[in-house]
């Protein structure tokens, strides 16, 4: 049984830093790509940023370039999304999701993390 929790979300001030913490259980985060979503009420979840499990992180969202950062640490089995700078725009639900680099590709959720931002 794959199981993803996230952690470390809640109510910053403008313009401090926050680090998300995504624990994996059922699956080694070393063998699958592990990516960061976040998602508004209303909205279409969003795509943040990812890790493949070779350790590329060049593929993330051209809108939060500069600002997060994407790092696992194999040994806890955890990934983590490194958000600086925080603005009130990054307020969401962020969720981690793991994805299976071999057919069929399946992908898992956690339940989500949630980040208010306030001004």
């Amino acid at each position: 049984q794959v199981q993803l929790v996230e952690s470390g979300g809640g109510l910053v001030q403008s313009g401090g830093p926050l680090r998300l913490s995504c624990v994996a259980s059922g699956l080694l985060i070393s063998d699958v790509a592990m990516s960061w979503y976040r998602q508004v009420p209303g909205k279409d979840r969003e795509f943040i940023i990812t890790i493949t499990s070779i350790g590329d992180r060049n593929n993330y969202s051209d809108r939060v370039k500069g600002r997060f950062a994407i790092s696992r640490d194999n040994a806890k089995n955890t990934v983590y999304l490194q958000i600086n700078d925080l603005k009130p725009e990054d307020t969401a639900m962020y969720y981690c999701n793991a994805k299976r680099v071999v057919a069929p590709y399946t992908a898992y959720w956690g339940q989500g993390t949630q980040v208010t931002v306030s001004s």
